[in-house]
């Protein structure tokens, strides 16, 4: 090979080579970047728009284009179910933009992450391991919304928030009554009796109460508390006198 032509052939390689890596947003105004993100995410393709925002929060951290790509990506992570990605990139722009217009939309997307955790809450808790069935996730769903409530009572986000933890509510206070079965089932009469002491006093005006009383009533009977079974089973029927436990517990006593 001539030994002159060595370093043309050298230069077109090294020049290709940064071609071929120069990335063609550099190029972009943050108008059109923001725009070709934007209208990525719109049509649903999900990666080529988190590479887009990534790109402008890159170059425009505190400016208006770079926290907005900041909040849409967090939605992009929340849509594409990487809850754990769209928790930490909405805590992250909570910390650094507390003062932003949008700042309560991050609290609330933060919610919304945590609650379709793990298939969503729409399932109810099956016990079948307790170790399993631990509801971590909707109490910290259910703090983000207060949280969001707390700081944010006139936003637009309050009220839909406010639904939302009373669903949370009732989710939890199912979950203790539900163990309290479980403990109930297998003769645990304490445990089971003190779970469902605990869905009542915790979380009181829920739809658990009148079966967390029945397993009360129950329970204490069996352990021959019958001053604390007859007063649970007093509060059942004055408030919940359709209650089918109420007869059940009805013929224990007379037996």
């Amino acid at each position: 090979m001539n030994l002159r032509v060595l370093p043309c052939l050298l230069a077109l390689a090294l020049f290709g080579c940064s071609g071929k890596d120069k990335d063609p947003t550099d190029a972009w105004e943050m108008e059109q970047l923001y725009a070709e993100a934007r209208g990525a995410m719109q049509s649903g393709d999900y990666e080529q728009a988190k590479t887009y925002y990534r790109a402008l929060e890159g170059r425009s951290p505190f400016g208006v284009y770079g926290q907005q790509a900041l909040l849409d990506l967090a939605y992009v992570y929340y849509k594409t179910e990487d809850t754990d990605q769209a928790i930490e990139t909405c805590e992250r722009f909570i910390k650094t933009y507390p003062q932003n217009a949008h700042v309560a939309y991050a609290y609330y997307l933060r919610g919304l992450a945590e609650s379709n955790r793990s298939g969503g809450l729409a399932q109810r808790f099956v016990i079948v391991d307790l170790s399993q069935r631990d509801p971590e996730h909707v109490l910290r769903a259910f703090e983000f919304y207060s949280e969001l409530v707390g700081s944010f009572p006139n936003s637009i986000y309050a009220a839909d928030a406010t639904q939302r933890m009373v669903y949370l509510r009732n989710l939890l206070a199912d979950h203790e009554v539900e163990v309290a079965h479980y403990y109930l089932r297998r003769g645990a009469w304490l445990a089971a009796a003190n779970r469902a002491r605990y869905a009542i006093e915790h979380y009181p005006r829920t739809q658990a109460i009148p079966d967390a009383l029945a397993v009360m009533a129950r329970a204490y009977r069996a352990l021959g508390l019958e001053e604390l079974a007859t007063d649970a089973l007093r509060v059942l029927e004055l408030n919940h006198p359709q209650h089918p436990e109420i007869r059940t517990i009805q013929r224990i006593r007379r037996g």
